[in-house]
């Protein structure tokens, strides 16, 4: 038999033009939702409006209320309310918390202590490598990875915290239902079964837009600090950062090359006052989360590297220092190197490209560039 509460719960939620805040406004008026339809119409009326009050007795939700109950009736679903115990402590602190949401898998890590991690979704190769390593450390100390799920670095945090049975969080801007995008079905199969999926949105939701700003101030309230790994100037996880900000979140940055337009963002959010970082025990230390005690030598293990590439032959050696850390053209290299040995032709350097990009140890970038990876 279906749950009368939270079938109420779910009507006020899925009533058309019934916004989240005025949904706390009439819990706060009448207390929980069975007690608001109880109300009646004039007394919800003299709260938040006619127009409100036929939305929410004029609206046939039925069948949308039928099929949120069947799927909280699914294995590993939940519909948590403002008025659960799994309901995240942290959203409860901030200006616009959901009124319902929609869970896939570990309700229970709602309520950890988390980092978010974003970044653009054309990343780099680097990007994607450092956003994979620094959440495997942070999840390798049972730190909750929160992300987006979306391209790029979204995607590298959830694999870099799923790489270490780690814990992590994805907030999706669809119907909890939906994958998006498509090629993420298989990720976001692994975090419903290994950590949680959420929405704030009600089944089937297309990815519309304007959604994905409301889903980046989940993912900045759910965490204690937000690390932007690569971003550029017009990246949506600015967003992100600036919610976080405004929450009173502790803001990271990783820096780039000044040359590169992916590091733009977050050499901006630096400007601005975030926190520089180059290893994730910098955020465990300004965060006052416990890390690794220090080894006999007096180090602290510093972020691993998920990747282990071959050494580097001596040939390659002058061929890696020409490229440096900032992404550079075949013309440029070939330049560079021609100083070094007159007699190196075009075709050599390919040949050196070619053996370090299968090694792993450079990538091809868009408009024939390279880029040393760490």
């Amino acid at each position: 038999m279906a749950d009368p509460s939270l079938a109420a719960w779910l009507r006020l939620t899925l009533a058309p033009g019934v916004g989240p805040k005025t949904q706390r406004d009439l819990l706060a008026a009448f207390g929980l939702p069975e007690a608001v339809f109880d109300a009646g119409f004039g007394a919800i009326a003299r709260i938040a409006g006619d127009q409100v009050a036929r939305h929410l007795f004029d609206t046939d939700t039925q069948a949308a209320i039928d099929a949120a109950l069947v799927w909280h009736e699914q294995p590993g679903n939940a519909l948590v309310t403002l008025a659960d115990a799994d309901y995240p402590r942290a959203l409860l602190n901030t200006p616009d918390p959901p009124s319902l949401l929609y869970v896939k898998g570990n309700a229970a890590l709602l309520n950890t202590p988390a980092i978010a991690i974003v970044g653009g979704r054309n990343a780099t190769p680097q990007g994607i490598r450092d956003a994979e390593t620094f959440a495997a450390y942070l999840a390798g100390q049972n730190i909750t990875v929160v992300s987006g799920l979306a391209l790029g670095i979204d995607g590298a945090a959830h694999r870099g915290a799923l790489a270490v049975n780690g814990p992590t969080v994805a907030v999706v801007g669809t119907g909890a239902d939906r994958i998006y995008p498509a090629r993420h079905r298989e990720l976001a199969r692994a975090i419903a079964e290994r950590g949680v999926v959420i929405s704030e949105f009600p089944l089937g939701m297309p990815p519309l837009a304007h959604n994905f700003p409301r889903r980046n101030r989940l993912i900045a309230g759910l965490a204690a600090g937000c690390l932007v790994v690569e971003a550029a100037l017009e990246s949506g996880s600015l967003i992100t950062a600036r919610l976080a900000g405004e929450l009173g979140r502790d803001v990271f940055a990783v820096p780039g090359s000044i040359h590169s337009p992916l590091s733009k963002g977050c050499h901006r959010l630096i400007k601005d006052g975030a926190k520089l970082v180059d290893d994730a025990a910098d955020i465990m230390e300004e965060l006052r989360w416990p890390h690794p005690a220090p080894t006999a030598s007096g180090s602290v293990t510093a972020t691993p590297d998920l990747f282990t590439a071959p050494a580097t032959s001596t040939t390659e050696v002058p061929l890696l220092s020409a490229l440096g850390h900032a992404p550079a053209t075949l013309d440029e290299l070939f330049v560079r190197l021609a100083e070094q040995d007159p007699n190196l032709t075009g075709e050599g350097v390919l040949a050196m490209l070619g053996t370090l990009e299968l090694e792993g140890r450079i990538a091809r970038l868009p408009g024939g560039r390279y880029q040393r990876l760490a």
